[in-house]
């Protein structure tokens, strides 16, 4: 053969190799090495936190501070549910994994956007009940030529990385009639898929489970909070754990302590690390009457990857009764503590404090105030344990208790970045209090109950004094925090209260979306803006970098959902667009232009508010319990319960009662019934009325009802 010819064949083969890269025609080849070369190479996103340490820092300098305004779109792909978008991507060998909306999967092509298949793991909408904040997802885990996605409805499933087809399916729920759903992303450590559950106010008991990435089978599964103690327990771990409850119910309810996001690993010392859930009831008089630490609710536990075997722990929170769970994402670096380099943890979990671990040991190095907080004045450092203030109990003051942060947390689980060259620490901030309040009276049911919670919704309702300051102090921010001095390094207010997840890059960028909606660039060591795009909606989830064929992308999800939107609105709301559920990516100099999402319904008059006021309050409580999630004030388009038609008005008991399901919403004729449905609409009546008088400026006089 000629030397030409060869030549020319090398070219074929690579550039067939190059296009099977590219549209998934070979297995994606992620393992423990390659996560571990993501270190020092950016091309791809080949992990949750990008590598085990989670630190969600890329080494790509392409895009950088001297030209990152050059930023434009490459391509943007709408995903099929209008709800929330919590996705991390995950970028291998030139293909992008994502999930949207029930747990669906998409695999695209990360340059140019080409759909490449979909996977659809057909949730029973009913299953949305059961869910406290949605049926989000974020993300799926890749290992050795498979995709692995935990469906809400508890399924573990993996699929063929080249076409979406299923390999194998398994069952993760120990109990399908409890409140578990899955909405956090699998991690693969060591050749076993790791994945744990969500539904800790719901009545059940935490655990994360470990399967064969090859075949599906459990290796391990480690329960978080002990069972019923006139059985064996599952482990010595549980045996010590129970001996922090109290009471003689506890099991009966679940306990909570569920494992429903953060999860990292630490090569070198072969441990994994996982973060734990809050407590079910909210209450602990409720759920642990005589006292107790309540182990391991609000803990950091290190664990052995191969056996599941308990190493140490780390309470945040003894005895957690605020919802201040310690699942946020759990940052692993090296850095000096008191002149000694440590192997070090570092989270900002809901309680208000940054976080420094030993993890090697679980040690507190420290812990600092980044917000206001006021169910803790500080930590003891010798015991690790919190100072709790008097106010901190609510369930012994006997009226409503405004306690910093609220149970959204002064940072939630949107992933947050560290950049080891600036050694700052970036995250969104809210400052923001919250009312706590018992309601004796209730009773536990299981799943979506105001007893789990623990909340006297009318009891809050009647203290405007407490709303009143929650209004007035409420606000966002992005912040940098350096973790070796303890402090803020700069502070950016936002305009909104709640931001999404944040992306650093060695181009001294830090990449955060905006509740307003708008994907905005910094400066990683001053906190300029550099750049910013509209993206007509909130982006909850992490921003990912990656490159292919030499060029750098930035990529995100876009979608208001979870928890969020129960409480606050975002710009696509704010701007009267439906919620755009979709994937954007930019690159320098593209000339894409991304489309604004069609608009919201127009409001309308709601029918004339007659309803006596005990039965209005009745239904705040019952809106609040099983409404609040998917309508509350923060949603639009479908959502919005102001933009009720006439007929759904007339019609709205069989509406609640039958469902519809095919537009994601259960039927809820087991939970509710006739009169109850009722006094929702009447909430909902007054609400509407209330609104459009204050839209109009028309002085209100108030009424019963509105008291």
């Amino acid at each position: 053969m000629r030397m030409n010819a060869w030549i020319s064949l090398a070219v074929a083969v690579l550039a067939w190799g190059a296009a099977a890269a590219a549209i998934g025609a070979r297995p994606a080849d992620v393992d423990a090495a390659r996560i571990r070369r993501a270190e020092t190479d950016g091309r791809d996103w080949p992990s949750h936190g990008r590598t085990y340490s989670e630190q969600r820092y890329s080494p790509l300098t392409q895009i950088n501070d001297g030209n990152v305004a050059r930023l434009g779109l490459a391509w943007t792909q709408t995903l099929d549910y209008e709800r929330g978008v919590e996705t991390t991507p995950i970028v291998v060998d030139g293909v992008m994994y994502a999930t949207g909306p029930w747990s669906l999967v998409y695999a695209f092509a990360a340059d140019t956007g080409k759909p490449l298949w979909k996977f659809d793991p057909q949730v029973d909408r009913e299953r949305s009940i059961r869910a406290c904040c949605g049926p989000v997802n974020r993300g799926v885990a890749v290992w050795q030529g498979k995709v692995y996605v935990g469906a809400l409805d508890g399924r573990l499933i993996a699929l063929d990385a080249r076409d979406g087809k299923p390999v194998w399916s398994v069952q993760t729920f120990i109990d399908l009639t409890r409140s578990y759903t899955i909405t956090g992303a699998p991690r693969v450590v060591k050749g076993k898929v790791l994945i744990g559950n969500g539904g800790a106010e719901l009545g059940v008991r935490g655990y994360v489970s470990a399967y064969d990435a090859g075949s599906g089978k459990l290796k391990w599964r480690f329960f978080t909070v002990p069972g019923d103690p006139g059985k064996p327990f599952e482990s010595p771990a549980m045996a010590m754990a129970a001996k922090t409850w109290s009471g003689d119910q506890w099991w009966t309810w679940g306990g909570g302590g569920t494992v429903w996001d953060a999860m990292s690993y630490d090569p070198e010392l072969d441990l994994l690390y996982i973060g734990v859930g809050n407590g079910s009831p909210w209450s602990r008089n409720k759920r642990s009457p005589g006292g107790g630490d309540n182990l391991f609710l609000s803990s950091v536990v290190a664990l052995r990857p191969d056996s599941g075997e308990y190493v140490w722990h780390f309470q945040l929170a003894p005895g957690e009764q605020w919802d201040y769970p310690a699942t946020a994402q759990m940052v692993l670096a090296d850095l000096p503590v008191d002149g000694v380099r440590r192997k070090v943890l570092i989270q900002v979990p809901k309680h208000g404090f940054v976080y420094v671990l030993d993890r090697k040991t679980g040690k507190l190095l420290s812990a600092d105030k980044f917000t206001k907080v006021t169910w803790a004045t500080g930590y003891d450092l010798k015991t690790g344990r919190p100072q709790e203030t008097e106010e901190a109990d609510y369930t012994r003051t006997g009226k409503p208790t405004l306690l910093y942060p609220s149970m959204l947390g002064g940072h939630n689980w949107n992933p947050i970045a560290y950049n080891p060259n600036t050694g700052l620490a970036y995250f969104g901030e809210l400052q923001a209090g919250a009312i706590y309040a018992v309601d004796n009276n209730a009773t536990f049911r299981g799943g979506n109950s105001r007893f789990n919670m623990a909340q006297n919704f009318p009891a809050m309702v009647g203290a405007p004094e407490l709303q009143a300051q929650i209004e007035r102090e409420r606000r966002g921010s992005l912040m940098a925090w350096d973790v070796r001095a303890k402090k803020v390094a700069w502070q950016v207010e936002q305009k909104l209260p709640i931001s999404g997840g944040t992306l650093a890059t060695a181009g001294n960028l830090v990449f955060q979306g905006a509740a307003d909606g708008r994907l905005v660039a910094y400066a990683a060591d001053s906190g300029k803006v550099l750049w910013e795009i509209t993206t007509y909606g909130s982006m909850p989830g992490g921003t990912v970098t990656y490159s292919v064929r030499g060029q750098q992308y930035v990529a995100v999800g876009i979608g208001w959902g979870g928890a969020f939107p129960g409480m606050f609105a975002d710009g696509a709301v704010l701007a009267g667009y439906t919620n755009p559920s979709r994937i954007a990516v930019w690159r320098l100099d593209g000339q894409g232009k991304l489309p604004p999402p069609a608009l919201r319904q127009a409001k309308v008059a709601p029918p004339p508010m007659t309803a006596p006021i005990e039965r209005v309050m009745l239904g705040v409580t019952l809106f609040a319990t099983h409404c609040g999630f998917c309508h509350g004030p923060g949603f639009g388009g479908k959502q919005d319960l102001d933009t009720m038609a006439p007929d759904i008005h007339e019609n709205f008991s069989a509406v609640v009662l039958g469902g519809r399901v095919n537009a994601g919403m259960p039927s809820f004729h087991e939970q509710l019934k006739a009169d109850d449905v009722q006094a929702i609409h009447d909430f909902l009546i007054m609400q509407a009325t209330m609104r459009k008088a204050k839209e109009a400026g028309v002085p209100q006089q108030a009424t019963e009802a509105q008291r």
